[in-house]
């Protein structure tokens, strides 16, 4: 029997192969009875609950924040894919110092500082398809309550207690910082400074009466739970757990009220701020319906930049240990995105503004890129030469002209996806047929392990391979060349709908990531909305007719500077870039 590989496909060679080995005798291929017509992914929860940290309001959101916001949709999106229901919450963080200062510095009142900065957030999340199921603030009142009713548990169990602070703080991090934390440096006037290790920020030194939690009782619980691998990647517990052997101290829960008045009064006591890290994290419990009905809790995965995984990792959990609440599932971490490679700031002026890429990339686009190229466990890097060349290569090439192809009135002018010829499949086709069907039907349980282990790049990168193999498959098969003789055009309608078929399955892969544009393909190929399931993912072999959509799925991308212009002729020479 003929074997051929794709990988050893040659175009021109491919035809007189294929009537070349249809003389032979074949070993009939019974692929639908091969391949299971059910299938259903295993360990399925009976929910999932996800959320993204809320943002912190004093700047406006950059690449960074919408990259935590696409990689906690893509989950959630994934997760419907798989019928399971799903609560997906983000929102936004608006107390603490920092907003009260930032607010005087713009000589306007908080609450109308956080307005505008919150619906920043919004649009940006509304402009990138961000489907979130709730947008919490923590000004709300129904967030107030959760925070009063959570403190006033841990003070009634004993794990809040009156007492004194007396070391450094960092304004800009918001947070208590031990001497191991932080470093000597220089600032920019020359002059010798404390900073945080982590972030770089500036620190004060701070003595105040204040309340007390007693972290100090938690570290071998904490131990216990990281034992069970709920940071994801593992790469990224390795400083929560030297923080916890290095001994953990009582953290300060509370600010004097004459430093801090933005924020929630500690119950009971009009002379104190609660601790803005106490209140921003109660916000997931808000969400879950706390006090009064949290049937969504706990968490399944908490999504996360490393800047902010220790208050996750070590503060979050004791808190809910203290108030006997069950703990998060997961927490997935990711690093941060540079600039040219270089870390953003905007005295650099490189800060990455998310709604001016998606006006030139679409936001389907961006986000294509951010978990095409974002490993979470490193940092990525952020250029836009390099998003035009991903772009460009995979969704208009690679997918786009794929479909193009299959839908052009002269290759398809009766404008259907055809119906598979199994009886011409197993008696007069080419190995290569088969192999590209078989290995497509495997694809769906590839991606669903990657997605699920967060490792949304590698499910992209399985899905392209098999698209490749399938731009591939066609440019061996030339179906154009397959006219005027009826068995050639029925082998051309068979080669179509392997086709169409492969471009089917991984529209549907592809929703989470890119919603639009899977939406578009799946339009066109004439697949109904209902039939975008993982239940969808089995060999389909209806004859359908196409939609009406007439949109490039991508238009390709020439280029990348501020004059950058939408064309589709030709492909791109880089050397004259």
């Amino acid at each position: 029997m003929c074997r051929i590989l794709l990988t050893s496909l040659r175009p021109k060679q491919f035809l007189s192969t294929l009537l070349t080995t249809s003389r032979r005798s074949w070993q009939p291929f019974r692929y639908l009875c091969a391949i299971p017509t059910e299938r259903g992914p295993i360990g399925l929860p009976d929910n999932y609950f996800i959320t993204t940290p809320i943002f912190y309001v004093n700047a406006a959101p950059h690449i960074g924040h919408l990259y935590t916001a696409v990689l906690a949709d893509t989950v959630s999106r994934w997760y419907k894919v798989l019928g399971v229901p799903v609560t997906f919450t983000t929102g936004t963080d608006e107390h603490g110092l920092k907003i009260q200062q930032a607010a005087a510095a713009s000589g306007i009142d908080p609450r109308v500082f956080c307005d505008d900065v919150s619906q920043k957030y919004v649009d940006l999340f509304r402009r990138a398809d961000i489907s979130c199921t709730d947008f919490i603030r923590t000004t709300e009142d129904r967030h107030t309550k959760a925070v009063e009713h959570f403190w006033n548990t841990l003070h009634q169990k004993g794990y809040i207690y009156s007492g004194s602070y007396e070391g450094w703080y960092s304004v800009a991090d918001e947070a208590f910082l031990s001497e191991n934390q932080v470093k000597d440096a220089t600032n920019s006037e020359g002059k010798s400074v404390k900073v945080s290790v982590e972030s770089g920020h500036p620190v004060e030194w701070t003595k105040e009466d204040n309340y007390m939690f007693r972290l100090s009782e938690f570290g071998p619980r904490l131990t216990e739970w990281l034992d069970k691998k709920v940071i994801r990647p593992s790469n990224m517990e390795g400083r929560i757990r030297k923080s916890i052997k290095e001994g953990l101290t009582d953290l300060s829960v509370s600010r004097q009220c004459e430093r801090l008045q933005w924020g929630i009064p500690v119950p009971g006591d009009n002379t104190q701020t609660i601790y803005v890290w106490l209140d921003a994290l109660v916000n997931y419990l808000t969400v879950s319906g706390y006090p009064d009905n949290m049937s969504t809790w706990p968490a399944s995965c908490h999504v996360v930049g490393k800047d902010i995984l220790l208050f996750h990792a070590i503060y979050w959990p004791a808190f809910l240990m203290a108030a006997d609440l069950p703990l998060p599932k997961n927490i997935l971490c990711h690093s941060h995105w540079l600039a040219n490679n270089e870390k953003m700031s905007k005295s650099k002026g490189n800060v990455i503004d998310p709604i001016t890429r998606m006006q030139k990339y679409t936001s389907d686009g961006l986000r294509y890129f951010l978990l095409r190229m974002g490993v979470p466990g490193s940092d990525g890097n952020y250029n836009d030469l390099k998003v035009m060349y991903c772009l460009n290569s995979e969704l208009s090439n690679t997918f786009g002209n794929l479909l193009n192809r299959c839908v052009g009135e002269a290759l398809n002018p009766e404008q259907v996806f055809p119906q598979l010829d199994t009886e011409l499949l197993n008696s007069h086709s080419c190995l290569a047929d088969r192999e590209l069907l078989e290995k497509l039907y495997k694809l769906p349980d590839i991606v669903d392990r990657h997605y699920r282990e967060f490792s949304i790049y590698k499910g992209l990168d399985s899905i392209m391979e098999q698209l490749r193999d399938t731009n591939l498959y066609m440019e061996a098969c030339r179906p154009w060349d397959l006219t005027g003789i009826t068995a050639l055009q029925t082998n051309r309608s068979n080669i179509m709908y392997v086709v169409m078929e492969n471009l089917r399955v991984c529209g549907i892969l592809l929703q989470p990531v890119a919603p639009n544009i899977s939406s578009r393909l799946l339009t066109k190929l004439g697949i109904s909305e209902h039939e975008r399931g993982w239940m969808d993912l089995t060999p389909q072999n209806t004859k359908r007719d196409l939609g009406p959509e007439k949109r490039n799925l991508f238009r390709r991308i020439t280029k990348y500077n501020d004059g950058y212009v939408f064309s589709s002729p030709r492909l791109i020479n880089r050397n004259s870039l």
